[in-house]
């Protein structure tokens, strides 16, 4: 154990069998115990995928709706004009706008929001952001379903606030997502991971070759990873 990590880390480390591969079920219990911050830290989930990230072929990129959401209020923004202007506000959602927008966006760099979303029409205009927002994983997609027609506006935006989260691999093949709060019960952490995990087995790209899901480890903010039972994770019964 390093030597760099302080008592408490350690402490919480110690509950932690580096020998063991944990079921989702004890994991889930597990990363609350070991959680030692003063503010109620965020669950992660980091999986290391069978995926060669280089070829555009197997990029895995979707969505999951978690059922107890993320803990975190989530600031959508809507780049629409005209009638879907007023949709989206209606919606809730917490930004909406058009040209000023987005040079508000541009002259300003402004990115006091979590996720964007942008009506088809809007596109051609947004497009020019992709130097801010790209980088940061902020521009709409059709992929990650952010690229919507007005009608679907509603449904959009209470998802993404009510729990849609977004995953996409990086460029070691590996997924970072966060599926909950360390206030969370363990049975809704369970339950988001298995949501998860559904979503990203069908996201399976058509080129990833051999065993696609190779580790997963579940961990809190500064807490100690925990190595789950990839078989038992994959078997993970759906919430009812």
């Amino acid at each position: 154990m390093s030597k760099e990590h302080g008592k408490k880390y350690l402490a919480a480390a110690a509950k932690v069998d580096p020998e063991r591969f944990y079921t989702p079920e004890e994991a889930a219990q597990l990363v609350k115990d070991t959680s030692f911050t003063n503010f109620d830290g965020t669950v992660e989930v980091h999986l290391r995928l069978g995926i060669d990230p280089r070829h555009a072929d197997q990029t895995v990129r979707s969505t999951a709706s978690l059922p107890h959401g993320t803990g975190k209020k989530v600031r959508v923004l809507v780049f629409a004009q005209g009638d879907a202007e007023g949709i989206a506000r209606s919606a809730g959602a917490d930004i909406v706008g058009g040209d000023e927008l987005i040079q508000r966006i541009e002259k300003e760099n402004f990115i006091d929001f979590d996720v964007a979303v942008a009506t088809p029409d809007m596109m051609g205009k947004v497009g020019r952001l992709g130097r801010v927002l790209g980088r940061r994983g902020l521009m709409p997609n059709p992929k990650s379903g952010t690229v919507v027609p007005a009608g679907d506006l509603p449904q959009t935006v209470k998802a993404l606030q009510g729990g849609k989260v977004e995953f996409r691999n990086d460029k070691t093949g590996l997924l970072h997502v966060a599926i909950g709060k360390v206030s969370f019960s363990a049975e809704q952490i369970r339950d988001n991971l298995a949501v998860l995990i559904d979503a990203i087995k069908v996201a399976k790209p058509n080129g990833a070759k051999g065993v696609y899901i190779r580790t997963v480890t579940l961990t809190s903010t500064m807490g100690p990873g925990i190595p789950l039972d990839v078989s038992a994770v994959q078997t993970m019964a759906m919430p009812s």
